[in-house]
């Protein structure tokens, strides 16, 4: 276990799958402590999809004190429901952080601090995330992959 570290939870929002990391830095080097990909049914109320993610997010802050939360910003969704679902998804998130320090990237600004590219792919994204770590695998599913990148923007774009 790393003792005196540094920790960011980061989080890809979402109520059918919500992709969550923790990447902590001990001596200037980033080191991914846990990862994940938070999933509800669709044939669980959307209410009760809300109180499981709550719980499970509770739980990430409680077995994990991170210093920072670094959360994906809702940024573009073409189906009007699935942006509002999200939205209310990040806003509980937002509630259950509490006083811990939070920043918000936008997909652009998470691409552009991994791959140097704001425009970058999924498959560029998660190779870029697998070398930053030195992870012996690629990173799956998508949603994972993207909760890596965005602890790791937090992790480099905060004054941790």
């Amino acid at each position: 276990m790393i003792h005196n570290t540094k920790k960011v939870l980061g989080i890809d929002p979402g109520y059918g799958r919500l992709g969550w990391a923790i990447v902590a830095s001990e001596h200037g080097k980033d080191v991914l402590i846990d990862a994940g990909c938070f999933e509800t049914s669709v044939n669980t109320p959307y209410q009760e999809r809300l109180q499981l993610i709550g719980a499970h997010v509770k739980d990430l802050f409680q077995a994990h004190t991170p210093d920072l939360l670094a959360i994906e910003k809702l940024f573009f969704y073409s189906n009007q429901k699935t942006a509002m679902n999200v939205a209310e998804v990040r806003g509980m998130i937002l509630h259950i952080a509490g006083a811990t320090p939070t920043k918000e990237f936008t997909p652009a600004q998470i691409k552009q601090a991994i791959c140097g590219y704001g425009k970058a792919d999924k498959k560029q994204m998660q190779h870029m995330t697998k070398l930053l770590l030195q992870l012996k695998e690629t990173p799956s599913p998508d949603d994972k992959a993207d909760a890596i990148a965005v602890a790791l923007t937090g992790m480099h774009h905060s004054e941790l």
